[in-house]
């Protein structure tokens, strides 16, 4: 291993191993991990303006989630030898990143901010999209951007009556129940999947399992923050409020709670 790279590993229940890296690639990035699983290679880097676009009042947040097909040792055919536009699959998983970590932003921060998750390398056993998040959050985790992380995203599924974290593709084929569940350490802040007939204790039986695995992701994050030595955020000031208009245009019960 290269000196200036940490990791950090997460042990699923069944043996297998998560891998966290940061330090090898994309230094120029304000934050860069390397998520391993098997033999699946994600690299996620972000990266944002230090100020906010004149007028902006919102987060201008791009997620961009990418299968190279290099990945698999292959090579585009025909006249076209590039990689092409985001397909279907790849902008579903950017959107399931985007759902969960939009809302975790500081709701004053509005610098432009782009997250890039790529899949250089793919595994048979190893379904990527339940890491995007994690990779997602992680890189921000180790990048001075203001963030109110960190979160991950995993895949639950019962599979012959046990739930099972980030099932093999072999597994899933044999699963009544499949859901992606996004958290932070505190809550869950999506579900997305589906299942045969199940009860509502079954439901909440799978989110609390699915939750117990998100907080040890989180709280390896949060060390691998600390070894970085990223726990410190940059300042910044994206929104200018003007406090007398806002005492008198707020109705008059308000007003006596507000501080002078």
């Amino acid at each position: 291993m290269l000196p200036n790279v940490i990791s950090k590993s997460i042990t699923l229940a069944d043996g297998r191993e998560i891998t966290i890296e940061t330090g090898a690639l994309a230094k120029q990035a304000d934050g860069s991990v390397v998520v391993r699983m098997g033999n699946a290679m994600l690299l996620a880097t972000v990266v944002s303006k230090r100020e906010a676009q004149e007028g902006v009042d919102f987060l201008p947040l791009s997620v961009d989630y990418q299968e190279k097909f290099a990945a698999s040792g292959k090579i585009p055919g025909g006249f076209l030898k590039r990689e092409g536009r985001l397909s279907d699959y790849e902008i579903l998983i950017s959107r399931l990143v985007d759902r969960a970590i939009r809302p975790i932003f500081p709701d004053d921060y509005h610098a432009d901010t782009q997250i890039a998750i790529t899949l250089m390398s793919a595994d048979a056993d190893v379904l990527p999209d339940a890491l995007a998040g994690l990779a997602a959050s992680a890189a921000l985790a180790v990048s001075d951007i203001p963030f109110n992380g960190p979160i991950s995203e995993v895949r639950v599924a019962k599979v012959a009556g046990e739930l099972v974290i980030n099932p093999t593709p072999t597994q899933l084929e044999q699963a009544n129940m499949e859901f992606i569940v996004a958290g932070s350490k505190e809550y869950i802040l999506m579900v997305e999947g589906e299942a045969d007939e199940i009860s509502e204790d079954e439901m909440v039986e799978a989110l609390e399992f699915a939750h117990q695995e998100i907080i040890r992701h989180c709280e390896v994050q949060l060390a691998l923050a600390k070894a970085v030595g990223s726990e410190e955020k940059r300042a910044y000031e994206h929104e200018t409020h003007d406090e007398a208009c806002m005492k008198k245009c707020m109705p008059s019960f308000m007003r006596s709670v507000m501080p002078s």
